[in-house]
């Protein structure tokens, strides 16, 4: 008696790999929702929605730039990847913990195969992720007053920080057996970021320092767009690669040894190398060059328009702005005497961009007469300082003769910037370094900063008090005086009819 051994017709192994698929996807659908219902991964997108909702609280007051929402979007995300990496090694680990693994053998799935369902259940998660992002970004740009451009390699980041944890954490429970084995890669991923931020020298060049899936800046400042030299979409690429790769050696790690699985793991690497190579390199001669004449000769790329008897020249994506700095200087304008009230100001837009997001350089005051700097951020203190710019050009003629200034007309300045406010002692406040209305302080401005001394704060702030209709009379009469150099503060005090302190002015 003999046995014929056939082969399965084509179709019938046909019918079998879809079978195999349809029960892969199923599986992905119900890990997926496991994993979102799980309770670390619960709170952890709650608390997320909330750090949103706390960071976001002041965009519609604030005049945001797209191009820091889109980076501000890229922290938030890391409480759901804490949680999905934990969680999804947790569900592989599963079978194991229940002693379970033994049934899997009666099953239509082969072992590989459910690797790369709970390798797809992480992917709503991420999805989740991206739509959180998309709210928070979009919050930024339906905000009143906001400017710029954002990046799609920015806002990538987020969500793909969470597939990389994701997937991570599914190769790590079939590498390592143990449940202790995620959270102690979460202590070695949290030092290991730690040291490639810390790697000394130029960070726009820097290899290491990009190996990491969330990239901070060490300023705070605001450039316009084209100048960041951030290689978002190269960084975007480098986490795709990274996160098919773990999720593709996590399936060939438990048997998916098959050709197509090989060649897309080879595919993975190259894509994640290329994306590394990409975001290693230095920032380019034209950014760098576009940079410093951004910082040393701006006028060569700006637009400007006219409010007014004045001039506002800003970066094209500021633009929309003028208007609303021209109200600020007609409201300090409109309480200057002589001719100071008729001045034909120049107000232009400046930054130091030449350290791009690396460094925080000041702006050098300008000696052009009655040009006023203005900075790319808004909102908040930066309307009393810029305020405070235009009246100390209004008062010395330039931002240059401001920085040596040390007697009486810095109660002029001051009562020119606060006096037309409708709470001036609240600006008084926010204008200042230490936040007082008492007492000796620095004046910030959007160049070098003013300093006021305690007699000069005590007669500004009893000339908020007293109100515009009362003083505004009386700086319009005596303004060649209260603008004379060297005058006193006891002067100015007494032109205004309020309490003139004692001793000399003395800056310190």
């Amino acid at each position: 008696m003999s046995a014929v051994l056939e082969k399965a017709p084509p179709a019938e192994r046909a019918d079998e790999q879809r079978r195999s698929w349809a029960a892969v996807l199923a599986l992905a659908l119900f890990e997926a929702r496991k994993l979102l219902l799980r309770l670390p991964v619960l709170l952890m997108f709650v608390l997320y929605a909330a750090w949103i909702g706390w960071t976001m609280r002041d965009a519609w007051t604030g005049y945001p730039a797209l191009q820091d929402v889109d980076r501000a979007t890229q922290n938030g995300p890391l409480l759901p990847a804490l949680a999905v990496l934990l969680c999804a090694n947790q569900a592989v680990l599963r079978s194991r913990r229940q002693d379970t693994d033994r049934h899997f053998d009666v099953l239509v799935l082969e072992p590989w195969r459910r690797t790369v369902a709970f390798a797809l259940s992480v992917v709503p998660a991420a999805a989740l992720t991206a739509l959180l992002v998309a709210a928070q970004f979009t919050w930024g740009v339906l905000a009143p007053g906001s400017v710029g451009h954002g990046s799609m390699g920015e806002l990538l980041v987020g969500p793909l920080t969470v597939l990389l944890a994701g997937t991570a954490g599914v190769l790590l429970a079939r590498v390592v057996k143990s449940p202790f084995a995620a959270p102690m890669l979460l202590v070695l991923a949290f030092f290991s970021t730690l040291f490639l931020g810390a790697v000394p020298g130029d960070s726009d060049s820097s290899a290491t320092r990009w190996l990491v899936p969330v990239i901070g800046d060490a300023s705070s400042k605001t450039l316009p767009s084209d100048l960041l030299g951030r290689p978002a979409a190269w960084h975007a690429l480098y986490l795709v690669g990274l996160a098919l790769t773990l999720a593709l050696a996590a399936v060939l790690v438990n048997g998916g040894r098959t050709k197509t699985v090989a060649a897309a793991l080879v595919v993975t690497v190259g894509l994640g190398a290329w994306g590394a190579v990409g975001q290693a390199g230095k920032v380019s001669r034209a950014t760098t060059d576009a940079r410093v004449l951004a910082t040393l000769n701006p006028a060569k790329v700006q637009s400007c328009a006219r409010h007014g008897n004045s001039t506002y020249c800003a970066f094209p994506e500021w633009m929309p702005r003028t208007g609303t700095w021209a109200k600020v200087a007609d409201s300090v304008q409109s309480l200057a005497g002589g001719t100071a009230a008729q001045e034909k100001l120049l107000v232009r837009q400046r930054v130091e961009a030449r350290y791009g997001m690396d460094g925080d350089g000041a702006i050098e005051p300008s000696t052009v007469p009655y040009q006023v700097t203005v900075g790319t951020r808004w909102g908040g203190p930066r309307v009393p300082e810029f305020a405070a710019a235009v009246s100390s050009v209004l008062v010395t003629g330039s931002e240059k003769a401001t920085s040596s200034l040390c007697d009486g007309r810095m109660v002029t300045i001051m009562w020119l910037a606060l006096g037309w406010q409708s709470d001036p002692l609240t600006q008084l406040r926010a204008v200042r370094l230490d936040d007082s209305v008492s007492g000796s302080a620095i004046v910030l401005s959007p160049t070098d900063p003013m300093s006021m001394t305690a007699g000069q704060t005590t007669v500004v702030r009893e000339l908020l008090t007293a109100g515009q209709a009362t003083i505004a009379p009386k700086v319009k009469a005596h303004w060649a005086e209260l603008t004379a150099p060297k005058v006193t503060t006891a002067k100015v005090a007494q032109l205004l009819g309020v309490k003139a302190p004692t001793g000399a002015d003395k800056c310190e």
